[in-house]
């Protein structure tokens, strides 16, 4: 480390000074030291040490106080004039004045008077300046012969003057010589400075230069900054060193008298081994010892201040010496130095930083003089990288990533992080719900931490199988160091896996005509593609199926003989088909879910009519996939379907003469060149029952019409079906499984009663009552009127209402279907809910719309009563329906 860049450290913290001190605002004045700031002798330095807590958030000007003036102490003059400063980056300052310094009030080389003047202010508000004068009393008696300061800044050499035994008795209070007096006043005539070759200066000349010189009581002293053209540089035992060597010549009361200078100060010599500072000293410092020496005192010190040997064995500093060096070894860490974060290249690097001191006496043989050589040297290890370890703690069920940062030292601050959507700061990141937590530790170092959950938006998803989701967190750490406040980051990519996928479901049903398919969404949504059969469900093919979806589930609706489906088996009066529902991942093409849906459709496959005719319906199976239909023919091979396409054929045709009973065989023509052998042999055998040729008798007799003919009396079995749809467009129903049927309080409920398997018009439906019971038994109490006497119930506030039918695609005779809606309710008693269920029952009766009936039969609620039939009377002791909470729904016809 050369001596160029400590002299940076002065002027960096004070070239806010100037050269001459302004008039000062009204200042905050505080004498001597406040809180914070402490002075002390340190041998032949006094040292002022300032704590960040007087400093932080300060900008520092320092002013010697020379008797009743105040000089402001720009870098140049205090490299001049022996004062040097050193501080960290939090603002803890030692501020160090030579005893010989130019403006101490020196009293026989012996007493020491040193005052400065510290100015504070923040530099948002220069006028809010605070001041402390710090003043301190030193002694100092030990000189040597030859005194050599080494500083951060300057290089100082003294030596003792010999008096002629006229000079007793002069004053012993003398005020060093400052730079700008006169030559007389000095002492001192002129200088010789050797680079080697001589160059000649009157004391005017070496002060204009940057030098000091001057006489005291019993010294002769010679100061220099480091970077004065006279200064050489030289290698001492492979140390680089700065040199200073001068002849001073100087009036004394017997004549003038020269004396020989030589300074010289490490720049150089420092080896760094992993986690040790090693700093080398020449032992013969060639260019200040020509003969033999001997060592009489050797000691080593921190920050000015000697260390005793059980001070430096607690801290592990040790010092030795070899043939050719002194040795001071320090431990990277020590607590005596301190750490600094830095950030080349936005990566996170630490230095460490300590000031050891070395002072060394010895004695020249032949000339039996001392020399005190005490050096002051701060040493900054190179960048060491330090990058931060990453701790994954993320617990995958806990669905939170959870992950620490560190350690930094505590002059890194976090600003932001970088996620998948963006930049966010840290509080930023808190207000969306992730937690980001600093930790101070005790030894000074920090880390931090943050969580995130895997539901948030800015964690990437992907399912690397059916049931595993992976989460991904990219996330970039926005740092920086204080207080430079510079930038660097840190890249972290989390991931994680949890078998948390809830894969959707297929359920399906059947009527006589059609599949009824329901998908329940899993827990990734409408993620995948449905095909039906071997079709995808397109847009087209959901209008063609009646598609309709909510947040939930989807459903549609497939015609037994759509080309979604499949021939399994036909019967002489059912055909036997199959849909095929398969849900596949989009990316992955896996099958997440499939149903296969098997159903019996009732079909009259084969058609015998009495004019000697006969048709023949065939389909297409499953197990003959590359059967052509329109290929197929009757025994007679000249015989083809009159009609075919690729799902099914029929086949139309008559014969003559008495056969009693037709029989034929529908087969693939066995010459058809593009047979598969593979495919099993197709035969479908049919036949039919006749009488072709028979006489009948028909006996009757006639009597007088009296009377107009009229219907006798019979019986049979009409089947009429209840059914609650889902919606009012009675479009969709509730299938059986579905029962019990949940429905909030309230909500409209709709009912279809239908007469089935008839197509007579003449026929109308009437619903005469209609009734809800807490229980499955139609007679049991209690109960509530809906429909009485085919009128709705004139007693409840919920009104009932009928709902007209109309013919479409599925209705074909409106008469035979009646629709009615009520409120869903629920049966109390004291205001206690009995049951959160009810069924509801209903009485219907078929009448002829076009004869006489009674006034049952004259429609749907012609001669409104109000009055119910005696066997209902029970059911109006019911509480009034709830009108809170929701219940279970069943019903029966």
């Amino acid at each position: 480390m050369g001596k160029p860049e400590r002299i940076l450290v002065w002027t960096f913290m004070i070239a806010a000074a100037v050269a001459l001190a302004p008039p000062r605002p009204d200042l905050k004045h505080n004498s001597q030291s406040g809180s914070g700031l402490k002075s002390d002798c340190a041998g032949n330095l006094m040292r002022v040490t300032l704590d960040k807590a007087l400093a932080v958030g300060n900008q520092l000007e320092v002013e010697a106080i020379n008797g009743t003036k105040f000089v402001a102490l720009t870098p140049s003059l205090a490299a001049q004039c022996g004062y040097s400063m050193e501080s960290d980056p939090w603002g803890n300052t030692r501020i160090y004045t030579s005893l010989m310094g130019c403006y101490v009030d020196n009293k026989d080389d012996e007493t020491f008077n040193a005052g400065l003047r510290l100015y504070m202010y923040h530099h948002e508000n220069p006028s809010d300046m605070v001041n402390h004068d710090v003043t301190k009393k030193c002694s100092y008696t030990r000189w040597a012969s030859r005194e050599i300061l080494c500083e951060r800044n300057y290089m100082e050499v003294s030596h003792h003057m010999a008096k002629p035994a006229e000079a007793k008795g002069q004053a012993e209070t003398q005020i060093n010589a400052t730079p700008g007096e006169s030559d007389g006043a000095q002492g001192i005539w002129k200088m010789t400075f050797y680079t080697p070759d001589p160059v000649p200066m009157v004391l005017r000349e070496a002060i204009q230069a940057g030098y000091a010189a001057m006489t005291t009581t019993n010294r002769l002293v010679v100061r220099s900054p480091y970077d004065t053209a006279e200064t050489t540089s030289e290698e001492v035992a492979g140390v680089p060193m700065a040199v200073l060597k001068v002849s001073a010549y100087y009036k004394a009361s017997d004549g003038l008298r020269t004396v020989n200078m030589a300074a010289a100060c490490p720049t150089g010599g420092v080896l760094y081994t992993e986690g040790v500072i090693s700093w080398y000293v020449p032992r013969r410092v060639t260019p200040l010892v020509d003969g033999n020496f001997k060592i009489l005192e050797m000691f080593m010190g921190i920050n000015g201040q000697r260390l005793d040997t059980s001070q430096m064995a607690a801290r592990g500093y040790t010092l030795s010496t070899t043939e050719f060096h002194i040795i001071v070894e320090i431990p990277v860490g020590s607590p005596d130095g301190y750490y600094k974060s830095h950030a080349p290249d936005y990566q996170y690097h630490i230095t460490y930083s300590v000031e050891p001191m070395l002072e060394v006496l010895w004695r020249a043989e032949d000339t039996q003089d001392d020399t005190r050589y005490k050096i002051l040297f701060p040493i900054t290890t190179p960048l060491m990288p330090s990058p931060p370890h990453i701790k994954d703690d993320t617990v995958p069920q806990d669905r939170m990533f959870t992950l620490y940062v560190g350690t930094f030292l505590h002059d890194v601050a976090l600003t932001n992080v970088t996620f998948s959507t963006g930049v966010l700061t840290v509080q930023e990141s808190m207000t969306r719900g992730f937690s980001v937590q600093e930790y101070s530790f005790s030894n000074g170092s920090k880390s931090f931490s943050l969580q995130v959950p895997f539901d948030a938006d800015v964690v990437l998803k992907h399912n690397p199988e059916r049931l595993v989701t992976s989460y991904f967190l990219p996330l970039v750490f926005g740092f920086v160091t204080l207080p430079e406040e510079t930038p660097f980051a840190l890249s972290v990519d989390l991931q994680a896996s949890l078998q948390d996928v809830v894969l959707p479901t297929i359920s399906g049903s059947c009527d006589q005509n059609n599949f009824y398919i329901i998908v329940e969404y899993g827990s990734q949504g409408p993620s995948f593609q449905t095909l039906v059969g071997s079709q995808q469900l397109t847009p087209e093919l959901m209008e063609t199926y009646n598609f309709a979806e909510n947040n939930t589930h989807f459903s549609f609706v497939v015609q037994d003989r759509a080309n979604g489906s499949v021939f399994e088996l036909t019967t002489a009066d059912s055909l036997r088909a199959r849909l095929d529902v398969v849900l596949v991942d989009y990316v992955n093409y896996w099958v997440l879910a499939d149903l296969s849906l098997t159903c019996s459709f009732p079909y009259r496959i084969t058609g015998c009519n009495p004019n000697g005719t006969m048709t023949a319906l065939v389909f297409k199976m499953e197990s003959v996939p590359n059967l052509d239909m329109s290929m197929l023919t009757l025994t007679d091979q000249s015989c083809k379907p009159v009609f075919s396409n690729a799902r099914f054929g029929v086949f139309a045709f008559n014969f003559f003469d008495n056969f009693m009973l037709y029989e034929n065989e529908i087969s693939l023509n066995n010459g058809a060149a593009y047979m598969s052998p593979v495919d099993p042999e197709y035969r479908h055998k049919i036949s039919c029952y006749y009488v072709v040729n028979d006489t009948q008798t028909v006996a009757f007799n006639s009597e007088p019409i009296n009377k107009q003919p009229a219907a006798e009396i019979g019986s049979g079995q009409l089947m009429v079906q209840m059914r609650l749809a889902e919606d009012s467009s009675y479009d969709f129903f509730y299938q059986a499984e579905a029962y019990p049927v949940v429905k909030y309080l309230r909500q409209p409920l709709y009912f279809e009663v239908e007469l089935m398997y008839s197509t007579d018009p003449q026929l109308e439906l009437i619903l005469e009552n209609c009734w809800a019971t807490l229980h499955e038994d139609r007679t049991s109490l209690p109960s509530w009127d809906i429909i009485v006497d085919g009128c709705v119930n004139r007693d409840d506030s919920y009104v009932t209402v009928f709902h007209p039918v109309v013919m479409d695609t599925r209705v074909a005779v409106p008469s035979h279907v009646k629709r009615f809606s009520m409120q869903m309710f629920t049966f109390t008693e004291d205001g206690e809910v009995l049951k959160d269920e009810i069924h509801v029952h209903c009485d219907a009766m078929v009448c002829n719309a076009n004869g006489d009936a009674d006034d049952s039969c004259r429609g749907q609620c012609v001669n409104p009563t109000g009055t119910k039939p005696y066997s209902q009377q029970g059911r109006k002791e019911a509480q009034t329906p709830a009108t809170e909470g929701s219940s279970l729904l069943d019903q029966s016809c």
